[in-house]
């Protein structure tokens, strides 16, 4: 029995961990396992990887940070993804490759096709069977993020400007892919949001 992989990707502040959280529940209730994992930081290699990658003082070369990505990514695959999805778990996960392309990619200006190119190599070009993309304005996503706390990460600190070319990004990455994308807008109640992916689900299910 083979499982899903589904992943979360959106600007800072859109919501994603509220609404992993809601599916986790919503999927648990009907008796699936659910496996959480986080990009970086899925795995305890994972965890030292954030580190540095989120909170290095200091600068950190675009095409290293790209890299650094990658390695998590890679083992976070091997080692807790793939095999979960092969024991027919459903793998919910923060952030994938995606995230790269758009962060990496778009927002660090290397060149997109790279950036993707060596994420596929590094998970053996697993893709996920549902990406659910929460659209979100960089001001409205900085605005959540002040409200919930003082210190922001490396990528949280980048400029406005950054921000809304990761966005642009994403929002290409959906409309290039829309048989694996739903786009939700992350400013609409919380409940409507859960409803929308909860419906998605139930297509992959069946």
């Amino acid at each position: 029995m083979t499982g899903l992989f589904i992943t979360f990707e959106g600007g800072d502040g859109s919501g994603k961990s509220t609404q992993s959280a809601l599916l986790t529940e919503w999927l648990t209730a009907q008796g699936h396992t659910v496996v959480h994992s986080r990009e970086p930081g899925g795995t305890d290699l994972g965890v030292e990887l954030r580190e540095i990658i989120l909170h290095r003082r200091g600068y950190i070369a675009p095409r290293a940070e790209a890299l650094l990505y990658a390695a998590d990514r890679a083992h976070n695959i091997a080692t807790k993804v793939r095999p979960a999805i092969e024991r027919g778990d459903i793998v919910i996960q923060d952030r994938y490759l995606d995230s790269s392309v758009a962060y990496q990619g778009a927002g660090r200006v290397l060149d997109a096709t790279e950036v993707r190119d060596i994420s596929l190599w590094a998970t053996e070009g697993l893709l996920p069977d549902l990406t659910v993309l929460l659209d979100l304005s960089a001001e409205n996503g900085r605005e959540r993020i002040a409200a919930t706390r003082d210190v922001y990460d490396r990528l949280e600190a980048e400029k406005n400007d950054f921000h809304e070319r990761v966005r642009n990004s994403f929002l290409a990455l959906a409309e290039a892919e829309p048989g694996r994308f739903i786009v939700l807008d992350a400013t609409d109640p919380i409940e409507t949001i859960a409803a929308a992916i909860q419906t998605r689900v139930v297509a992959l299910l069946a």
